[in-house]
């Protein structure tokens, strides 16, 4: 059965895409992830962005992209946003989510780190799935092809 992930590609004013280091993993992010029980797309998206970073959207401020395949087993409805860096500083954004971490069972927020990101650098940043999607989309046309590790 495949899935839903709910999330918003949050823009600044020059352009950058808000990332966030996924804990004890290698790439970077957009907040994201699975609904609850009657929520909507775009409720469910305003909360995970909420738990993963503290910043509370308007929703009539969201822009909505749609639901776009993502991975085998999941699907991504995306959302898009400009923040204002005047109104939001993202040196402030926490996560309130947390998940058992996988050797100690410690409680570990989902996320660790926040960062702008130039369009151009997200292949450099993101999982290869984020960046494969991000490339279909209107507006990513400068970023970078992605370096061989």
């Amino acid at each position: 059965m495949k899935t839903t992930s709910y999330g918003v590609l949050i823009f600044n004013e020059q352009g950058q895409l808000l990332l966030a280091h996924a804990t004890g993993q290698k790439h970077w992010d957009i907040p994201k992830g699975g609904g609850e029980a009657g929520e909507s797309a775009r409720e469910a998206a305003i909360r995970e962005v909420r738990e993963e970073t503290g910043i509370a959207l308007a929703p009539d401020a969201m822009e909505e992209l749609g639901r776009m395949a993502y991975m085998a087993r999941k699907d991504l409805h995306l959302f898009r946003v400009l923040l204002h860096t005047r109104n939001y500083d993202i040196a402030a954004c926490k996560c309130t989510s947390f998940f058992p971490h996988h050797a100690s069972g410690v409680m570990t927020p989902e996320v660790d780190r926040f960062r702008w990101v130039d369009v151009a650098d997200i292949p450099s940043f993101a999982a290869k799935s984020m960046t494969a999607l991000l490339r279909k989309l209107p507006g990513f046309e400068a970023m970078r092809p992605e370096i061989s590790e």
